[in-house]
């Protein structure tokens, strides 16, 4: 393969077949993420909730009393922006499934966690969760299980830098597309003039 086609430049990710490898690794994660994201939607689905409120419970129930849940943490946990989870956590608290509390050391922050009713409506879902959890990783050993619960918790904490790249990266060769298709399509002194007024701007 010429590397003008390679989809990554890093030795660790190329083989001597290319990125054929990656690509692979690729689609099975799209695949295994799509199942994700279709159980997730059973699981909000069967206790009457969206797929985040969904998340945002079961991140709450998995709080502490020594590192109890607080909105920023939620949204940190989830990957998600702080006013959207501040909304969605409303929500949870009008229908009675959350309760806040102030923060004993800081009174700006408030503290989550489920009320009865919310507890009742997890424990009811579990019911559920468990033999799909248990078909979805059970293949695994605990070894296994370990070392993917490391690799994706490195993964997904650079993922957002990885995204921005991408936003970056993306305008920058665009603008050189652009940039070299109106050099193309200009007259020859029109290019000199553009050349003789990017050097006089710098």
């Amino acid at each position: 393969m010429t590397d003008a086609l390679l989809t990554a430049s890093k030795p660790e990710l190329l083989d001597k077949e290319g990125d054929r490898t990656l690509r692979g690794v690729l689609y099975d994660y799209f695949a295994f993420g799509r199942s994700l994201e279709a159980c997730r939607e059973i699981f909000a689905g069967f206790v009457d909730l969206s797929p985040t409120q969904y998340l945002i419970l079961i991140a709450i129930k998995n709080s502490t009393a020594e590192e109890p849940m607080g909105v920023n943490q939620v949204a940190e946990r989830l990957y998600l922006s702080g006013a959207f989870v501040t909304n969605e956590i409303n929500k949870l608290v009008s229908d009675g499934l959350l309760e806040k509390t102030p923060h004993p050391e800081d009174g700006r922050r408030v503290q989550l966690a489920l009320t009865q009713r919310g507890m009742s409506l997890l424990i009811r879902l579990a019911a559920l969760q468990r033999p799909v959890n248990d078909a979805l990783f059970g293949m695994l050993t605990r070894e296994e299980f370990k070392m993917l619960a490391q690799l994706l918790s490195r993964l997904a904490s650079n993922a957002d830098s990885a995204l921005k790249l991408a936003v970056h990266v993306q305008a920058t060769l665009k603008f050189q597309e652009e940039d070299r298709r109106a050099s193309a399509a200009s007259p020859p002194d029109s290019r000199k003039k553009r050349r003789v007024t990017r050097r006089n701007s710098r």
